[in-house]
């Protein structure tokens, strides 16, 4: 984590050691820097991959992104807070012990006097001399330790129509129950649970690299590699039951491979069912329908 940044142009920028290439981070990044300062949504800018910015940072993998960068706009917020209220007495004219912070505001205990966050990055902004013990900015820099990993949980059932005469298997039905702990974004979570089903899937029964006899690929385009089209996927159904994790301040969870690890099994499991009619107990990824239609041969001849 870098820290979080006013900047002249009233918006408030996010810099993150995790990278955002299409899971939605500025979004739910977003979402708990809103919910812990009150600042407007639309007004937060989120900065990644810059090493002049960056203090520290580990990339992303292993479903951590929201366990640590979460934690860590939590803790960075709170040292904005810390350093508003100093502010924020100096402006309002009382003593630091007095002032609390509310719903992006900075009151006066029991009075109605007070000043927004935002108004307050301003005057800071703007202000000529300050007393020494006034900050200057509510800009922070913080690096989070991190915390320890929390697990989801979850069950994945594949109900598969297998046609015997041509090794093509059709997915008619998927559902998942899922414990990802709170979700911050229940769109981007879900989202991110059908890109690693529909992973899953294309590992299992399409994806295969081909060289010919000659070590020729004789898959290096999409025309003829096996990637999983919206046709191959039934309607994935999606059921939440949220454990709030312990390890975190944001009682999330890892989601980001959890798609992938269930489909996986769900899905050759429900195959390898189909195929048990002709006592077939294993095929191996992926069970393209060539490879189906040959293990039945073998079967039947055996």
């Amino acid at each position: 984590m870098g820290g979080i940044r006013f900047e002249a142009d009233g918006t408030v920028t996010i810099i993150t050691g995790t990278l955002d290439y299409g899971q939605g981070h500025a979004s739910a990044f977003a979402q708990v820097l809103s919910q812990q300062l009150g600042i407007p949504f639309e007004r937060i800018k989120l900065l990644q991959g810059d090493s002049d910015e960056l203090i520290a940072g580990g990339g992303t993998g292993g479903s951590r992104s929201m366990m640590q960068s979460g934690g860590a706009i939590i803790a960075a917020s709170d040292l904005v807070v810390e350093q508003g209220k100093q502010a924020a007495a100096h402006f309002l004219e009382a003593a630091v012990a007095d002032v609390e912070f509310v719903r992006g505001r900075f009151n006066i205990a029991g009075t109605d006097l007070g000043i927004h966050i935002m108004d307050l990055a301003e005057r800071l902004r703007v202000q000529g001399e300050l007393p020494d013990d006034v900050p200057r900015t509510l800009d922070v820099s913080h690096v989070f330790k991190g915390v320890p990993s929390a697990f989801p949980n979850g069950c994945h059932v594949a109900e598969v129509e297998l046609d015997p005469d041509t090794g093509v298997v059709e997915i008619v039905k998927y559902t998942t129950v899922n414990d990802f702990g709170v979700l911050v974004n229940p769109m981007l979570v879900e989202g991110q649970a059908h890109g690693g089903i529909a992973q899953g899937i294309g590992q299992a029964l399409l994806e295969s690299v081909v060289y010919d006899d000659d070590g020729q690929m004789l898959t290096g385009s999409y025309m003829d590699y096996g990637l999983p089209r919206a046709s191959d996927l039934p309607g994935l159904g999606f059921i939440s039951h949220p454990v709030p994790a312990r390890t975190n301040p944001l009682g999330t969870k890892g989601c980001g491979e959890a798609g992938c690890a269930g489909s996986l099994p769900a899905v050759m499991n429900a195959l390898v069912d189909a195929l048990s009619t002709f006592g077939i107990t294993h095929i191996d990824m992926p069970a393209t329908p060539l490879r189906i239609w040959h293990t039945i041969q073998e079967a039947r001849t055996a």
